[in-house]
């Protein structure tokens, strides 16, 4: 028996309604539809004014912020709880687009914190699903001055240089930070990111917010943190069918991967070096740890699993975005 143990965690659900939203969050996660168009699902997140929120369990009801002070290391891993200073590195979310997200880009680390006091945000997208039409745009065509740019940003017509994508189910996106971009309307993705909230738009198609202003855009900031080199390597493809644990994205940042279960599989772990995330995203899965502890997971649901857990199964048939901190070496 693991006598250092802590259950996993799961969290209450934490919805946001966006102009851009649809309506597949409520029915991915069984969830009443209140007519509201929900654009994304904070499934794992420390942001101030948005946190997760216990849902369960002797820790029901204290926020991941307090669930991190409380457990410390033991929930962190000791290597992520010295690199980040204690506190939760990721934003974990689940976004549905049913109208075009704004061309946009986020700031790197040094940047966010000279400007925001906030860390950068790398990030990356598995696509769930995507309709026929959908597009996802990521990266530039070609390489590009400053000048140049800027000139294209005043003027709206980005979309011209940025790539576009056709996106369908099993694609994934890695996203540095500096990287134009847009989510499409028609896509249903699963989002890992560093844990900050920084994005400055660059292109909105013209909308307004809810009292009929033009929504702001971010320009000149947006130039100090954009790369104006082509990016490669940004598109991938996970073959959904495939067993077992398969690599998505590595960086420094964090690692995700996709896990496709039909029976049982034991994943290789070893404590205290990270946490583990899990997100649902088809069938119904039951998650061991330490031999003695079941946890259902259902579609649609997440799951913070703790760095000091040292054995981790998962049975059923279903699949999961899994991610958790490299090891800093």
């Amino acid at each position: 028996m693991n006598k250092n143990a802590l259950q996993p965690f799961k969290f209450q659900p934490l919805l946001k309604p966006v102009l851009w939203g649809g309506r597949r969050i409520a029915a991915l996660k069984h969830l009443p539809d209140d007519g509201q168009p929900i654009g994304e699902s904070w499934e794992i997140s420390p942001m101030a004014g948005r946190e997760s929120v216990v849902a369960q369990g002797p820790d029901a009801g204290l926020t991941l912020t307090e669930l991190t002070a409380r457990h410390g290391e033991r929930l962190l891993g000791s290597d992520v709880a010295r690199r980040h200073g204690g506190r939760f590195p990721l934003l974990v979310k689940i976004i549905d687009a049913c109208r075009p997200l704004s061309i946009q880009v986020h700031p790197g680390d040094a940047l966010a914190a000279e400007r925001h006091h906030s860390p950068g945000k790398t990030e990356m997208w598995y696509v769930v699903d995507a309709q026929p039409e959908a597009v996802i745009m990521a990266g530039l065509k070609q390489a590009l001055t400053p000048s140049q740019f800027e000139s294209l940003a005043r003027q709206g017509e980005l979309e011209q240089v940025v790539v576009h994508y056709r996106p369908i189910a099993g694609d994934v996106f890695f996203l540095p930070a500096g990287t134009v971009h847009s989510i499409g309307a028609g896509n249903l993705l699963v989002e890992i990111q560093q844990a900050s909230d920084v994005t400055y738009r660059l292109y909105d198609y013209g909308r307004v917010d809810v009292d009929g202003h033009p929504r702001q855009l971010h320009i000149d900031e947006a130039l100090a943190a954009v790369h104006c080199a082509p990016d490669a390597g940004i598109a991938s493809h996970c073959d959904p069918t495939t067993p077992g644990l398969t690599r998505l994205v590595e960086c420094r940042h964090f690692v995700a991967s996709l896990l496709t279960v039909d029976g049982r599989h034991r994943l290789e772990w070893e404590p205290m070096r990270s946490f583990v995330a899990l997100v649902a995203t088809r069938g119904q899965l039951d998650v061991v740890t330490d031999g003695q502890c079941h946890t259902p997971l259902a579609m649609g649901e997440s799951m913070l699993i703790a760095a000091c857990t040292r054995t981790i199964e998962v049975a059923g048939t279903g699949q999961a975005v899994m991610t958790y901190i490299p090891h800093n070496q």
